[in-house]
């Protein structure tokens, strides 16, 4: 997932130097969304690993 993001923020970074607005932001979107689905998976494995008695530390 991180590799899609990455991909997808270049994509973004390359399509508005070369004036893609709808491109470009597009991507961005598309990145943000990811990025957001994958700090929701890290905290529910957190909280599964916590509550499974595995303590964070």
């Amino acid at each position: 997932m991180i590799k899609w993001i990455l991909i997808l923020l270049v994509i973004s970074v390359i399509a508005g130097a070369l004036g893609y607005r709808g491109v470009a932001g597009t991507a961005s979107r598309l990145a943000s969304f990811l990025i957001a689905v994958l700090l929701v998976v890290v905290v529910v494995v957190l909280l599964l690993f916590a509550l499974a008695g595995g303590g964070l530390w």
